[in-house]
Order: structure tokens, then sequence, then C-alpha cells
């Protein structure tokens, strides 16, 4: 038995390394030949200070006062020379990859079936070839376009952790790359991904949780609802799905099965198009309860266009509402890989 560490750096690059039970998690990156920042290896000097984002762990008891404050152990600072693992963790780097000489990983998957949603979104579905691909809920992979010359675009896995099926829900853009490779994907046709990358996935849930998707930024959070259907979760979790027309709601049936299953879970839709019949008009911001904001207690994840994302920034900044976590992600859907990405916490 091992845990699994999701090593998330500074650029955005995760790494998943294996810990022996008993074993300091600086050893463990060593060994898979990661080369976390460190010095003394001893708890002296503090340069392996990163911050856990979720997990279970011994801090060690082999570290002086300067190298790590209570203050800071108690805000999630860890000694990677010290800390050891008695869960799977997340622990953010605070250097780039290439700083701890990795990078990101790479891993090849079939198709098995794209799934059209009218003229609004594809549902791209996979076999991985090999190992199933280690994320965090919520971050996203560059997938190669065949016959592009190399060109990737980047997407959320929409599928759980764990799961060899990876499948992503993709804008249909009319003249794009990867759109217009779909339309004529086949089965079997195999595709190379590169990642996990990006900041922004599921934090452990500790206050009431605010999800706000647009458009084709549903997927990530399909994938949290799973993450959080098989870890169980005792928050309330609420997410508004906004798009522009009727015709771009897709997947709320899975919405519907996991409110059905998750007594935690609720949600609603808007539709910004006035000439459209769906019971709410306007966009997220319009439609936004005061009793979903918590006073402020509540952690917000965001994935949307860019304007989406200011027009909620701009909403709580009149409101005069700061959320205690805030996390979110622009996408363009027919940006080339390295999309947007920001995080705030």
């Amino acid at each position: 038995m091992s845990y699994r560490i999701a090593l998330n750096f500074e650029d955005g690059v995760t790494r998943f390394i294996d810990c022996h039970p008993g074993e300091k998690v600086l050893d463990a990156a060593f060994r898979a030949k990661v080369n976390l920042p460190m010095d003394c290896s001893d708890g002296v000097c503090g340069t392996c200070k990163c911050r856990a984002e979720g997990g279970a762990y011994d801090l060690g008891e082999d570290y002086i006062d300067e190298a790590l404050t209570e203050d800071e152990a108690q805000a999630g600072l860890v000694l990677t020379c010290q800390m050891v693992p008695s869960s799977d963790c997340t622990l953010a780097v605070p250097v780039t990859s290439a700083a701890c000489k990795t990078g990101t990983s790479s891993f090849k998957a079939a198709v098995v079936d794209v799934v059209p949603h009218q003229d609004a979104a594809l549902e791209l579905k996979l076999e991985a070839l090999g190992d199933a691909p280690a994320f965090l809920p919520g971050q996203y992979v560059n997938i190669a376009v065949p016959g592009s010359g190399g060109q990737t675009r980047s997407y959320s896995f929409s599928s759980p952790p764990g799961s060899d099926a990876p499948a992503f829900l993709i804008k249909r853009v009319p003249g794009g790359l990867m759109s217009g490779y779909l339309n004529s994907a086949s089965p079997g046709q195999v595709l190379e991904l590169t990642g996990p990358l990006g900041s922004f996935y599921l934090r452990p849930v500790t206050r009431p949780v605010l999800m706000l998707a647009g458009g084709t930024g549903l997927a990530p959070f399909l994938s949290m609802l799973a993450q959080l259907e098989a870890s169980g979760c005792e928050q309330p979790v609420y997410l508004m799905y906004g798009v522009t027309r009727g015709a771009d709601l897709v997947l709320v049936e899975q919405l519907q099965g996991f409110a059905q299953r998750l007594d935690f879970f609720s949600f609603d839709t808007c539709v910004v198009d006035p000439a459209s019949r769906h019971p709410r008009i306007g966009y997220v911001t319009d439609h936004l309860m005061p009793e979903a904001l918590h006073d402020g207690q509540v952690d917000v994840y965001l994935c949307g266009p860019p304007p989406m994302v200011d027009a909620v920034r701009n909403h709580f900044t009149d409101l005069k509402v700061e959320p205690a976590g805030f996390y979110y992600e622009k996408f363009t859907p027919n940006a080339p890989a390295n999309r947007s990405q920001d995080l705030a916490a």
C-alpha cells in the first residue's frame, strides 16, 4: 500500500508520486526523480516548505521553529523533509516544475465515442491505453489534434479521477480545429494527451460550496461532483449553470442524477437569451440568491468565459461579499493550449 501525493507546481503542472507508509514526502519525490526544493533536509532551513491542500499527515518532530512556525503549520504549511502522509495528499509547490527537473506527463487514449449535443457541444469519450490518468477533479489536459501538425487544445476532464475512461465536454465551434476533427473521428483512433494541468481543482470541503458554470465550463464540475459522490460531503453544494441559449444546456440529466442521489447537492440553470422560455432568463449573477453566499463563509468555484468571471467578481464586490475561498478558471472555447487560467483564494 502507498499513498498518492499530488505535487501541484507553480506553473500549473501536476505530478503524482507514490509515498510508502512512514516515508517522508521529500524522500518519495527523490525516489520518483522529482527534485523538490531542499537544502538541509533536516528540518532546519525551511527551503522545502510547501502548502498542504488536502489529506492527512504528520508534520514530523525533527524540525526547528525557525523552519516552520506554529502559525505556519496551522495555516497548512509543511516541510516535505519531515512530512509523513497518512492518506493521499495534495501539495502546492511554490516553484515551477522545471525548477524541480520534472514536467508534464503524457498518455495515450483511444476514441470510444463522440456524442453530439445539437450544435452546442460534443462529448468526447476515450479509453486510456495503459494506466488510468491521475488528475485532481477540475484539472485539464492538452489534447493533440490529429492531422494538425501538433497543435493542441485544452479541455477539462468531465470524468471522475481514477477512471480509465476519460471524458471531456467540448464546445462545438464552426470551423474549429478540434470540432472539425471530432466531426469525422472514428472509434479506435489514438489521441495523445499531456497533463494534468491547472490549479483549478477541488479542495477539501470544509464549508458550503458554490459552483458557477458557464457553458462547457460545466465539465470540471461533473468531475468534482463525481469525486464528492465517492468521498461523501457534509456541506451543502449548490451549482448555478448558465448558458447563452436554451440549446446550450447540455448534460442536465447528469446534474439531475447527482441531485437525486446526493442530499447535499442542488442546482439551477439559467439562459441569457431573452427569447427563451426558460424560467430563469439572464446571467448567473441575476439569479444568485443571498443564501447561496452564506455571508461569505463559502468556497466559490467558477469556470466560464472571461466576461463571466469578471462579472461575478464585480458582483461580489458590489455586494461587499468576500468569499472565504474563490477559485476560478477562464477559458476561451477555440483557443489553443495554454488557455487563460487564474486562481485566487
